[in-house]
């Protein structure tokens, strides 16, 4: 298991600075939202449904302006150059690539179909590309027995190894993962954080990764951000936030009282003193 305390020291890739999305130019969704990714590191963003972790990762990407949303104050950069006015396919070849929530996969294609068109994007010889496959059925060797199927008749956990896998065949440097937990059984939860963990390691990806299974991703993160409300009200050090007595009772189900809004206890209201 990696230790999340572990510190993460190389330098910062991305770096979001105090960003306010709207969506039909009315919804203020994000509200002065901050964060740093450093390169090889986990960071999770946490917080319940709504509270704006999926529309963070859609303004890294830049896939706001599909569904009529956009960045109308504050800076996204990600290697210190300022990136929210490039498309996503510009994104991903500089390295950017998001997982999106759902495991949206191609249904009609095969597993392998669907992982070749992650290689889309690059300019590589049919040896490489085959190379990358091979890599990516060593850590999803369900993928590799599955490979003739069709993505859209195989289980909820296998979808997702395809849609991360196909992020992995477009050789990205970071990943945005979005929900990785979402309607899968806790066994399937803990062999994809796994997977992430050993391709942090072994493989050196960068992860920001989006999940309200706080339990886990703090046991795998270097490094938590809490959002409540399209606002960071916490952060910091993952064991830190898991040690933290409101991070336990309101989001890791340690209380008998049941689960709370942050904006019901003094630390929440002391955090937003100095966010407004």
């Amino acid at each position: 298991m990696l230790d999340a305390s572990a510190e993460v020291t190389q330098d910062t890739l991305l770096e979001v600075n105090n960003i306010e999305v709207i969506y039909n130019h009315v919804i203020l969704v994000l509200k002065g939202v901050s964060l740093k990714v450093p390169k090889g590191g986990i960071t999770a963003l946490l917080g319940g449904n709504g509270a704006g972790k999926t529309t963070t990762l859609k303004a890294v990407s830049n896939l706001l302006r599909s569904e009529r949303g956009e960045v109308t104050k504050g800076s996204i950069s990600y290697r210190g150059e300022r990136v929210q006015e490039l498309d996503p396919a510009e994104m991903v070849k500089r390295g950017v690539v998001q997982v999106m929530e759902g495991r949206h996969c191609f249904e009609h294609l095969t597993v392998e179909e669907n992982l070749l068109t992650g290689a889309y994007t690059r300019s590589a010889s049919a040896g490489d590309v085959a190379a990358e496959l091979d890599k990516v059925y060593a850590y999803f060797p369900r993928l590799k027995e599955r490979r003739r199927s069709q993505a859209g008749y195989t289980s909820g956990g296998e979808q997702q190894m395809v849609a991360i896998g196909r992020a992995l065949m477009a050789r990205p440097e970071t990943i945005l993962l979005d929900e990785p937990s979402m309607g899968l059984a806790p066994q399937l939860v803990e062999q994809i954080f796994g997977i992430v963990k050993d391709l942090n390691e072994k493989e050196g990806y960068t992860f920001l990764l989006a999940e309200q299974n706080t339990n886990v991703a703090l046991r795998y993160a270097h490094y938590g951000y809490i959002l409540e409300s399209g606002r960071v009200v916490m952060d910091g050090a993952a064991q830190a936030l898991r040690e933290n007595p409101d991070v336990k009772e309101f989001y890791l189900g340690m209380s008998d009282e049941g689960r709370k809004s942050f904006r019901d206890v003094r630390s929440y209201r002391r955090r937003k003193r100095w966010l407004a």
